[in-house]
């Protein structure tokens, strides 16, 4: 099974390819997604890469946690599971909470 990192402080001028690039150095890279923003379609200077083999994940971790990548030092940590987000949009529920109570 595939082992997902997550690669932070990436700079907003980083694509797929090239963080496929530099993981590949290090293993077999399943996939690599630098993260954007739905609306500007702008990295948000984060994103996930899987690789085949754990060993070669912990490898890449150890490699390269740390380090500059054009030009930003970045963070490369094992990812965790995706948390399970509120169906509600956020805490604004009701109808009436911004009605002043004047008479």
């Amino acid at each position: 099974m595939a082992t997902k990192l997550f690669v932070g402080k990436l700079s907003f001028d980083t694509t797929n390819d090239s963080l496929q690039a530099l993981f590949a150095q290090y293993g077999n890279v399943e996939s690599a997604v630098v993260v954007t923003d739905r609306e500007t379609q702008r990295s948000r200077g984060f994103g996930f890469v899987e690789m085949t083999e754990k060993s070669e994940a912990i490898a890449a971790i150890k490699a390269l946690d740390g380090q500059t990548f054009e030009g930003r030092i970045i963070a490369v940590n094992e990812a965790r599971p995706r948390e399970d987000r509120p169906q509600n949009g956020g805490g604004f529920g009701g109808g009436n909470n911004f009605r002043s109570n004047r008479r």
